[in-house]
């Protein structure tokens, strides 16, 4: 049974942990070392390895601080580069290449569309699962058949964004980044729509916006449009 726990989420800082029950993973580092090892419950070295989508420091914060406790690193050479981290627990991933393993973990990599170079999604697969982790991007190109669990950044709504523009609570300038960057809730919805659930077992809302967001409504009109069991991080 795959277990998914939330360490952080948003903008502030990103950490996943999923297990199968005997052996962890991490996804992202984006919060300092010392919350990580709380999370984890102070098992650090029963982790397997963490995967970091890209270099945002929300999302790789801890990323050498892990390395230098032991624990391997997953990321593209453009995030390694970026974070200046080098050594025999780095392990670049290759979105071209098939598969990687990680433990009993299988993992393949893609990238996405964001404003760090090198950034990545990832499909995680284990035994009869299959765990999409899809976060800090505008949309993605591709589609997947038979997720069991999907983890999504649902970042933004569009309407609540137009009325902090025109409240003057955010900027134009950065509404615009928003959109370039990361998913409002129609576009989740829209990737929903396109892709295979019918073996999708639970949607994960991931990385949502402080302010631009509303957590109950996401979850609602996810639940409505899917049927399936929802979890906002």
């Amino acid at each position: 049974m795959i277990d998914i726990k939330v360490l952080a989420s948003g903008s502030t800082g990103n950490c996943y942990r999923i297990s199968d029950g005997k052996i962890p993973l991490l996804i992202e580092a984006g919060i300092p070392i010392d919350r990580i090892r709380k999370g984890v419950d102070f098992k650090l070295s029963e982790i397997q390895g963490c995967l970091i989508s890209h270099a945002h420091m929300d999302h790789a914060k801890a990323a050498k601080k892990l390395m230098d406790a032991g624990i391997d690193c997953y990321m593209s050479k453009e995030t390694a580069e970026a974070l200046k981290v080098s050594g025999h627990r780095l392990h670049v991933l290759d979105p071209n290449q098939m598969h990687t393993n990680i433990g009993p973990w299988a993992v393949i990599s893609f990238e996405t569309e964001h404003d760090a170079e090198g950034s990545l999604g990832f499909l995680i697969m284990h035994g009869d699962e299959k765990i999409l982790f899809l976060t800090d991007t505008a949309y993605t190109r591709y589609r997947f058949n038979g997720l069991t669990r999907i983890m999504i950044e649902c970042n933004f709504d569009e309407d609540i964004i137009r009325e902090n523009v025109a409240s003057g609570v955010l900027h134009q300038s950065l509404k615009s980044r928003i959109y370039a960057n990361h998913m409002s809730i129609d576009r989740v919805l829209d990737f929903l729509k396109a892709n295979d659930l019918s073996q999708c077992r639970e949607i994960w809302l991931l990385h949502l916006s402080d302010s631009n967001s509303d957590a109950e409504a996401f979850k609602r009109r996810v639940q409505e449009a899917t049927g399936k069991i929802v979890r906002v991080a």
